[in-house]
């Protein structure tokens, strides 16, 4: 490992997009007496720049900027101890096989990849070499996520049976995946690839099992032109800059009225050519909205899951039964999207728009109803409504701080977690396209 004089651990990040501000920051302020931001890379110098910007703006030096290709060089030179990735889904194997080849760790972006043949890469890199491989499943670290595992684990209901599962992506947050690379399923494999890898991960990790079968349907109901069209949404503009038409339109994100998303990619747009403001309901729309999986696990238990990504409100609700009685959780993140953010990024509805998304409203409620007994209301505490609940800070600090202590909950992802979350959407995708039930071994991966 190499370190500076003051025996922190070297950092680099490639794949300078919104996201990596989390750990830009992260390493820059609160982590920085442990941790040390060595190298930044991407494809393109103008977002790059940007970064460098803000570690000005946070106080802290710049640091070495690297073009993607010279990734490799740049891990030599600057003496990376971890590579943190963050770029379009579809790479992130790259970077992560040549990390672990060069004698790093790797921490990553979910998902870990997007197909079988780049997960296959990833594991094989993670086997022959010392480097380790961590992928950011925040979700593990929400304190709403760790009650329901102890609650589990403890045997509130006994033996698990079944899990019901719904997700709802609302019209602000949902439609922002259709905006940019995500719409199409080559860069980002898909919601059930992208986002539900998140949520599939969250119930391998819960039942302490492993997905076996996996049957899906899906398709493009809400987003799109042919339902834009059909809904009475549409639009008739490419992409959002510069349009009249794009002026009335709730749908639409105005990336000049935004300081952090106009310099990290309306002005980024020359060197790569990269759109982050399409029409939600413009062509070339390859993923789906709406989708339904059925899954079977190695302990015997089965999940219906239904993700919706246009819904008028945001959170989820999940549902266990057991031999012991049934435990219920029900999330609500925002209970509407007001219409003074509705074109807006979660995360950046604020300064956007001047206005704090106050109106919305969220609650946590998990309801353990065991047989012969009245339902009891679990406490949760610790819960916060930034960065997931909190969940973004907390898994920072487990990652990027030397010796944590020891976790009973086993929240840290490796590649092998990583692999059977992608491996769920995976098999999702396949029936999808086919029609037909997918075994999880058939994917050929490996595990």
């Amino acid at each position: 490992m190499s370190v500076d004089a003051s025996g922190r651990r070297r950092y680099a990040i490639v794949g300078t997009g919104a996201r990596a501000e989390l750990y830009t920051r992260a390493l820059a302020t609160e982590h920085a007496d442990v941790a040390e931001l060595a190298a930044l890379a991407d494809v393109n110098p103008v977002r790059l720049a940007a970064h460098n910007r803000r570690l000005a703006d946070l106080g802290a030096a710049s640091v070495p900027a690297y073009a993607a290709d010279d990734f490799t060089a740049m891990l030599a030179k600057e003496r990376v101890d971890t590579v943190i990735v963050s770029t379009v889904d579809a790479t992130h194997d790259g970077y992560i096989v040549a990390a672990l080849d060069a004698g790093c760790d790797v921490i990553t972006e979910k998902p870990m990849t997007t197909d079988e043949e780049r997960c296959r890469r990833v594991l094989a890199a993670a086997r022959r070499g010392p480097g380790s491989v961590t992928v950011t499943f925040n979700y593990r670290y929400n304190p709403v996520h760790e009650k329901v595992r102890e609650l589990l684990a403890g045997g509130a209901i006994g033996e698990v049976a079944s899990v019901h599962f719904e997700w709802l992506l609302d019209v602000r947050h949902g439609a922002d995946y259709f905006r940019r690379w995500h719409r199409d399923k080559g860069s980002s494999g898909g919601l059930l690839v992208h986002k539900a890898s998140h949520h599939f991960d969250l119930v391998n990790w819960w039942l302490g099992a492993e997905p076996v079968e996996v049957s899906a349907i899906g398709r493009l109901f809400f987003y799109g032109a042919e339902a834009g069209h059909r809904h009475g949404y549409a639009r008739d503009y490419e992409r959002a800059h510069g349009s009249p038409a794009a002026r009335d339109d709730p749908f639409a994100l105005h990336l000049a009225d935004n300081p952090g998303l106009r310099a990290l990619y309306l002005e980024a747009e020359d060197a790569d050519g990269y759109h982050r403001d399409r029409n939600v309901f413009a062509p070339g729309v390859s993923i789906e909205d709406d989708m339904a999986v059925l899954v079977r696990y190695s302990s015997g238990a089965g999940m219906t899951y239904h993700l919706t990504a246009y819904a008028p409100w945001e959170g989820y609700r999940i549902a266990f039964n057991g031999g012991k009685g049934r435990l219920e959780v029900d999330v609500v993140e925002n209970d509407h999207v007001a219409p003074t953010v509705a074109g807006a990024v979660k995360g950046h509805s604020a300064a956007l728009h001047g206005v704090e998304a106050a109106a919305e409203r969220g609650s946590v409620r998990i309801l353990l109803r065991p047989f012969w007994e009245p339902p009891t209301e679990v406490a949760v505490e610790g819960l916060s409504r930034r960065g997931h609940g909190g969940a973004d800070a907390r898994m920072l600090a487990a990652l990027l701080r030397p010796d944590p202590p020891p976790d009973p909950l086993d929240r840290r992802a490796t590649h092998v977690e990583g692999a059977r979350a992608l491996l769920v959407g995976l098999a999702a995708n396949r029936s999808i396209a086919t029609g037909e039930r997918v075994r999880v071994a058939d994917l050929g991966v490996g595990l």
